[in-house]
């Protein structure tokens, strides 16, 4: 009886205790630490001064938790284990941003900054590089630390169920596509109190939570076996947690779970864009095999994240707060960390538990027992995760399907009259996410406020300067963040924007496009001058040039007093837009593109590629040619996804710029990824980002090499007539070499049967033309409305209206289009017409042939069909392979020459040009060319032959 009262008596006093300072007081006293330096952002302690020279570990805490998780108490003191293995231990101490002057207004940047600015101090104090380490999103700071220095005075890199992607899944085994939709979600600058992540926490195994409540609270009377455990407690209790500040939330769902940009690279810190393929230095990750928040699939990313980085893996049968807190972090976790540290600068082995990743690791075991209710939460979780994998196809067709349904409907609704311009749907994005990124330059980032700031200000310049709506005003500009500005302000004002070529013949094309001003940047500026029209600079430093040309840059937009008719983006969809050159020489064309006409293309990209906020298209192209401004400025504009500029296309750093935007759909023209796909292996290739290559002209052979050795990307291939609307675009494919089937919300397109022999649409009875039958090699036309330009009238029916394309098609049993080439390129030999279509197909498809050019050679009174080819690196052509290669084209279609060349010329748009290759004539015979004999098998040509083939 007397022992039991004094248990009660004792609960009685502990729990007073407890009731009035929170907890029991114990002799657990924290370990000894000095703060060495004191930011706005944050505290750098260093733990246990003065131990000595040793491998230096920082450790960053994630932003819902207290820095004291690296030191709870003596027993689970991850500080405490590194300082007994011989590691010198610093922490961040980001504090509780609640009780913190604007602690609860720090962005991303300001916690990565942080993290950069301690590694600095450590440096300097102990003249070492360190080994960085972080819990959860600590882990991530880490990785974006490392990233945005380049791996400068790092060490290595330890991360602790730090997820580098979500495309796998998100926390508690809910599916990925769920992490598009958290984007959608206005968070705003809400914080997260510190007892909300709290009870997240303790919800993960509530049983757990509250067996140990219980368990307090029956000891109550034992206080020495309370004693050991009671620092801990109270962390995980009350102590521990800290708010998340609103700024840093809204970014990291933002950037990390709706774009997964930690996986794909292109984040942004300060206004840099950073990607985790630039960590170089060795990368030890710790997998939980019962962690609700990152899972083994999530965290495993940074394997694919970091190409460059030597990545090792510790794998523990743990949940995510065990894997640092308690007695198995503490016998397992803290020792390797030490061991870890100590290898990487040549002071002991590779600790037991330590694999490089992709090594066998150990399978997950059953373990209920052990791991009570979170193991049955994490077999839930995995259920979860197989259910998602298996809707996940549907899923993701019904998320496009919501995306594409509207734009496809409003493009329906375009008529002549409809309010439509790039201006237009710039302003859209500007109002409906101003905080997004817009577009990406040489590392920087611009925000759609930042845009629309900017090109407000030139449309005041161009005001200033006599510019009014429907004025064509040409654009002498390289492509930079200031010519983007210029056309958008064009737009927005509803004047023509006459896109001049740098390297084209700028006389002609000012011509062409009837301009009476031009607006030029300072390296096109003295071009700009030699045009008979007034010429303005725009954009950049002048560098001290004595030029006599006035430069809107002076401008004060504030003192520019806007005219009574000025109404932002009055453009209408038949209103013309854009002027843009193709060609040079004889061959030069200007193609005028209406607001209809872009729209169609800006949209129909969007839709087609399935563009959303969490793209980035990257524009390979000079903002003057067509496919800059219609497909990837448009597909942006109209997606809502970013748009990266290329200032130039350069294979050797292409992959290092599509991580460090996180490119996911790039552009192309014709033969433009040659280069690219001939090039060595590049790390930042591996587990790369990009998802499609868009564009047109693409050929059939070089199509399969891309998806080959890019895939799992893909080529999204369209074709967009010059004249008319006509669109098509190859959605699935699954067909290299086929330009698909009509966008909808494009024009009506035919093919009308084509007579090759007389150059003409071939005529029915009734003296209609005839539509094609599968096979059939037709003039596509597109039909037009009443007023829009020369149409062909009465073509398939009374008082219709069409505009010919000039381009040859046929179609197969499927419905699917095949170019057979423009009318203009048709060959007309002895035997009949010869369209050049077939014959590049054919050869493209020998896979040592790198690029195939069709064209007609004179000889006598006709031409002959001839072929030239590059090979790829150490192949070599076999006249049997040219036999069989051909074989499969009727005898009259075959070249009667087929000639191997060191390279084929091409424009700058990387389109291949025939007429140097047609002015050579038939070739000497020197043993690299080949000529089709009576029996239609290729041989090498002779001298015999090659008089023949010239004379005949």
């Amino acid at each position: 009886m007397p022992s039991l009262l004094g248990a009660v008596v004792r609960t009685a006093q502990n729990a007073l205790e407890v009731v009035r300072f929170g907890g029991l007081d114990t002799d657990d006293d924290a370990s000894p630490y000095e703060v060495v330096a004191e930011r706005r952002t944050h505290r750098l302690r260093h733990y246990f001064p003065g131990s000595g020279p040793r491998p230096v570990v920082v450790l960053v805490p994630p932003l819902m938790v207290s820095a004291e998780v690296y030191d709870i108490s003596s027993r689970v003191s991850a500080v405490g284990v590194l300082h007994e293995a011989g590691v010198d231990p610093w922490v961040v101490d980001f504090g509780a941003p609640e009780r913190e002057p604007g602690g609860l207004e720090r962005t991303v940047t300001d916690h990565v900054l942080a993290v950069g600015e301690a590694v600095d101090r450590a440096r300097e104090i102990t003249g070492r590089d360190v080994h960085l380490a972080g819990y959860s999103q600590g882990g991530m700071f880490c990785y974006q630390a490392a990233a945005y220095r380049r791996g400068e005075g790092i060490a290595s890199v330890v991360s602790f169920g730090s997820p580098a992607d979500t495309s796998v899944g998100l926390p508690f085994g809910l599916p990925a596509w769920i992490a598009s939709e958290t984007g959608r979600i206005p968070l705003g600058g809400f914080a997260v109190p510190g007892w909300v992540t709290r009870t997240g926490f303790q919800l993960l195994s509530p049983v757990k939570s509250v067996r140990s409540r219980v368990d307090f609270i029956l000891g109550l009377h034992d206080r020495e076996r309370l004693a050991p455990r009671e620092r801990q407690r109270r962390f995980l209790e009350r102590e521990g947690w800290v708010s998340w500040p609103g700024p840093a939330l809204a970014e990291f769902v933002r950037q990390f779970i709706a774009h997964n940009r930690m996986l794909t690279g292109g984040f942004v810190i300060g206004d840099r864009l950073v990607t985790l393929a630039d960590i170089s230095c060795p990368v030890l990750t710790f997998v939980g095999e019962a962690d609700e928040i990152a899972s083994p699939e999530m965290v495993r990313g940074i394997r694919r994240a970091a190409p460059r980085a030597e990545v090792y893996e510790a794998f523990l049968r743990a949940g995510h707060f065990g894997l640092v807190v308690g007695s198995l972090a503490a016998a397992r976790t803290w020792p390797a960390v030490a061991d870890w540290a100590k290898w990487r600068e040549g002071l002991g082995e590779l600790p037991e538990i330590v694999v490089p990743a992709g090594a066998e690791v150990p399978a997950p075991s059953g373990g209920a027992a052990e791991y009570g209710l979170q193991l049955v939460a994490g077999i839930g979780a995995g259920a979860v995760r197989s259910a998602a994998r298996v809707v996940r196809s549907s899923k993701q067709l019904g998320q496009e399907a919501a995306q594409n349904l509207p734009r496809l409907a409003r493009l329906e609704r375009i008529e002549s009259g409809t309010r439509m311009s790039l201006g237009l749907l710039l302003d859209e994005q500007a109002g409906r996410a101003p905080d997004d990124v817009f577009f990406l330059y040489r590392g920087r980032a611009y925000t759609q406020e930042a845009a629309k700031h900017r090109i407000d200000a030139v449309v005041r310049g161009l005001i200033h300067i006599g510019v009014r709506q429907g004025d064509p005003v040409g654009v002498l500009m390289d492509t930079r963040p200031t010519a983007l500005a210029l056309v958008a302000a064009l737009s927005r004002l509803g004047a023509v924007a006459v896109l001049l070529r740098p390297d084209g013949d700028v006389r002609r094309e000012a011509e062409l496009g009837e301009v009476r001003r031009v607006i030029a940047d300072p390296e096109n500026v003295r071009r700009a001058l030699e045009l008979d029209v007034e010429t303005f600079l725009l954009g950049g430093v002048r560098d001290g040039r004595d030029v006599d040309v006035f430069d809107m840059e002076r401008i004060d937009p504030e003192s520019v007093k806007v005219p009574g008719w000025y109404e932002p983006n009055p453009g209408l969809a038949g209103d013309l837009a854009l002027v843009l050159f193709t060609g040079d020489g004889e061959h030069l064309r200007a193609s005028r593109i209406t607001n209809r006409r872009w729209a169609l293309s800006a949209f129909g990209t969007a839709s087609s590629a399935a563009l959303s906020p969490a793209d980035t298209v990257f524009s390979l192209t000079p903002l003057q040619h067509p496919s800059a401004l219609l497909m990837s400025l448009g597909g942006a504009a109209a997606g809502g996804a970013r748009l990266a500029l290329a200032s130039a296309y350069d294979p050797e750093t292409f992959w290092d710029e599509a991580r460090r935007y996180g490119v996911t759909v790039a552009s192309y023209t014709w033969t433009l990824l040659r280069d690219l796909v001939n090039a060595p292996p590049h790390p930042g290739e591996r587990h790369h980002p990009v998802r499609l290559f868009i564009g047109s002209g693409m050929p059939r052979g070089l199509w399969r090499r891309v998806e080959r050795r890019f895939a799992p990307a893909r080529v999204l291939e369209f074709y967009a007539s010059t004249e008319g609307e006509a669109i098509l675009v190859n959605v699935s494919g699954k067909k290299p070499g086929s330009l698909g089937r009509p966008l909808p919300g494009s024009a009506e397109t035919r093919l009308a049967l084509y007579d090759l022999e007389n150059g003409r649409l071939a005529e029915g009875p009734d003296g209609f033309a005839v539509e094609c039958e599968p096979g059939e090699i037709g003039m596509l036309v597109a039909r037009v409305q009443p007023g829009q330009g020369r149409p062909l009238r009465g073509l398939f029916a009374p008082g219709d209206a069409w505009a010919s394309t000039g381009d040859l098609f046929h179609r197969d049993e499927d419905g699917d289009f095949w170019l057979a080439g423009r009318d203009a390129e048709l060959i007309r030999t002895a035997e009949g017409v010869v369209p050049p279509g077939p014959i590049r197909d054919a050869l493209g498809d020998l896979p040592y042939i790198d690029v195939v050019a069709v064209y007609g050679v004179p000889a006598g009174g006709a031409e002959l069909a001839a072929a030239a080819v590059t090979l790829r690196e150490g192949a070599e052509l076999r006249p049997i392979d040219l036999t069989e290669a051909l074989l499969r084209l009727p005898p009259e279609l075959r070249p009667a020459l087929v000639r191997v060349v060191d390279e084929v010329p091409v424009t700058a748009g990387r389109r291949l040009r025939t007429d140097p290759l047609r002015a050579e004539g038939v070739p000497a015979a020197e043993g690299r060319a080949y000529y089709r004999d009576r029996a239609g098998a290729y041989r090498p040509l002779t001298e015999p032959a090659r008089r023949r083939l010239a004379s005949s």
